[in-house]
């Protein structure tokens, strides 16, 4: 043991018997033989929130390839790689836990099938840090002090010993992880310029464990998708070569079948194609372009000032839709706010399953409207939009269709999935349309009206519960945040409940900095990422070692902030 290792040691034992606060004590810095460990915050009982700690070293002191964090980007998949490398190596070491409360654990914010940027591992040219939760021993109330000496002195040490030190094996795993990633970054970056939404290479495995985990589907019978000929694209990676697959082209693009054939699964691949996949997970080559949205309809949301006048033209009560305000949606001004909302963060794609939309959003068919005039009728469905929203603003949608036939009418590609693989039946679809014509009349008269930039008042985003802050993530479905609970259910490309609990710091983050009753919604979270990015996640939580956060995108924050009850906008943009 090093000398401060050591002195760490006999405090702790000393400490056996104490009252639990006494951990407190230990609060510092101490250099371990091949790393450094800071025990930043100690819990005051054994009830509570784990203890922060973090440790540190430098890529060269381990024989880190420089080739691994030459780049941000690269430095976030190794980061990532060394997380999934010390949470395997504490399951491995996983016993028993004694004593009370979180007593007898280590934890790391342990991710899933994505890559993202995390606080919990960071890697740069100078330094690695790895942050961890720790469960100090306690009998009751009372300290453990031998088995806290164990757990961090011992253990500890082990853990971080068997996560730093590669082997051949190792390296090649890591070498394989860094140009899967990179292979996959380059590949979204193709898209534009190919025409493209979305690519999906051949052999891409899409479905997955179960309803209950995103793990791939790993029987036997798994089925690999394979790319029809003629919607086949070919583009170049600088590690696997040219790869083949679907090409999902931009404009309005729906994916038909039976039930359980997949429909489902692939538009699911497509929104989970907005971040890299590790390798082994099937979608390491689904790429999607950043800015493409899950569309659903959300009956009892909020909304705030949303002008869904393109869809839902003046209530029967006579009520404006310009300026839209409702504290319980139905399911089509839900929708309809959901789109406009999202074409107002930068969305350029909308992806739509039918099965969780409003039915009189998406379509009236021609027997409705000969029953119900559209002179009673409010709604704009989406099928008489769609064109629009791809030709004066460049948005594109994949829509999922099980019954709607007509949309067979405003398609420009039809895909058949058939026993999960893609076919194209988009010049049958078209004879299928053109034989049987519907009668359907248009009912969309004015021009979709562009999202308005609208500026939030900074007193309605407080985060306070009475005089305390109060910002908890619960799981990716909801957020507390100060009195109220923000539902994120159907924000379904949120992907980890620590991007959750970064959307938390994010909304207060902007009271603080760039929400200033000046500055549109978009406006201020551009700003606030474009500081993110210059500094990191620790921007939002300066001298914590917070290791529980990870990056959303943009439009997830954005959605979370439209979904706050307490939101207010200024009026003055809609007189």
């Amino acid at each position: 043991m090093s000398e401060t290792q050591e002195r760490l040691f006999r405090r702790l034992v000393d400490l056996d018997g104490h009252s639990y606060p006494s951990y407190r004590s230990i609060t510092g810095t101490y250099r371990f033989p091949s790393f450094t460990l800071t025990i930043d915050h100690v819990q005051a009982d054994p009830f509570a929130a784990p203890s922060r700690m973090h440790v540190q070293l430098t890529p060269q002191a381990i024989d880190l390839p420089s080739w691994s964090y030459q780049t941000k980007e690269r430095g976030v998949t190794t980061a990532d790689w060394l997380l999934r490398r010390f949470a395997m190596a504490l399951h491995e070491h996983a016993k028993k836990r004694r004593g009370s409360g979180k007593s007898d654990l280590i934890a790391v914010d342990e991710p899933g099938q994505e890559i993202l940027p995390r606080t919990a591992c960071q890697v740069s040219p100078e330094q690695i840090e790895l942050r961890l939760l720790v469960g100090l021993p306690a009998a009751g109330r009372r300290i453990l002090g031998r088995e806290a000496a164990e757990l961090l002195c011992t253990l500890l040490a082990q853990l971080v010993e068997q996560t730093f030190s590669f082997d051949e094996r190792a390296l090649s795993a890591l070498q394989r992880q860094v140009e899967t990633v990179g292979d996959a970054q380059a590949l979204r970056t193709q898209l534009h310029e190919a025409g493209l939404l979305a690519f999906i290479a051949d052999r891409s495995l899409l479905a997955r464990e179960s309803g209950v985990s995103d793990k791939p589907y790993s029987k036997a019978d798994a089925i690999y998708t394979q790319a029809p000929d003629s919607l086949a694209v070919t583009l170049t990676t600088p590690h696997a070569g040219s790869l083949r697959g679907l090409g999902i082209p931009v404009g309005i693009t729906l994916i038909v079948g039976g039930g359980y054939h997949g429909k489902s699964t692939l538009l699911r691949a497509i929104a989970k194609g907005i971040y890299d996949h590790v390798p082994g997970d099937g979608r390491e080559y689904v790429v999607t372009d950043p800015r493409a949205v899950v569309i659903r309809a959300e009956d009892g949301r909020s909304l705030c000032n949303v002008d869904i006048s393109g869809f839902i033209e003046t209530l029967p009560s006579g009520k404006s839709t310009t300026a839209f305000s409702t504290e319980n949606a139905s399911g089509s001004t839900s929708q309809a706010g959901n789109i406009v909302e999202a074409l107002e963060l930068g969305a350029s794609a909308l992806l739509v399953d039918e099965d969780t939309s409003a039915t009189n959003f998406m379509i009236r068919d021609r027997r409705m409207q000969a029953l119900v005039s559209k002179a009673h009728e409010p709604i704009t469905p989406f099928i008489d939009r769609v064109r629009e929203l791809h030709q004066r603003f460049s948005v594109s949608s994949v829509l999922v269709i099980g019954g709607a036939g007509d949309y067979l009418d405003v398609a420009d590609t039809v895909i058949r999935m058939d026993t999960y693989q893609p076919y194209d039946t988009t010049q049958e679809a078209r004879l299928i349309a053109h034989t049987f014509p519907t009668g359907r009349q248009m009912e969309a008269s004015d021009p979709f009206p562009r999202p308005k930039e609208r500026i939030p008042l900074p007193a309605s985003l407080e985060p306070f519960r009475g005089k305390k802050i109060h910002i908890r993530a619960h799981g990716t479905d909801s957020l507390q945040y100060g009195g109220e609970t923000i539902d994120l259910t159907a924000v379904t490309q949120l992907i980890s409940p620590s991007q959750t609990r970064t959307i938390g710091l994010l909304l207060q983050q902007l009271i603080e900095r760039d929400c200033n009753g000046r500055q549109s919604l978009r406006q201020a979270l551009e700003k606030l990422y474009e500081a993110l990015d210059e500094k990191g996640l620790d921007l939002l939580a300066p001298g914590q070692h917070h290791g529980e956060l990870a990056l959303p995108r943009l439009l997830e924050a954005g959605a979370a902030l439209n979904r706050l009850r307490t939101l207010k906008i200024q009026d003055d943009r809609y007189n």
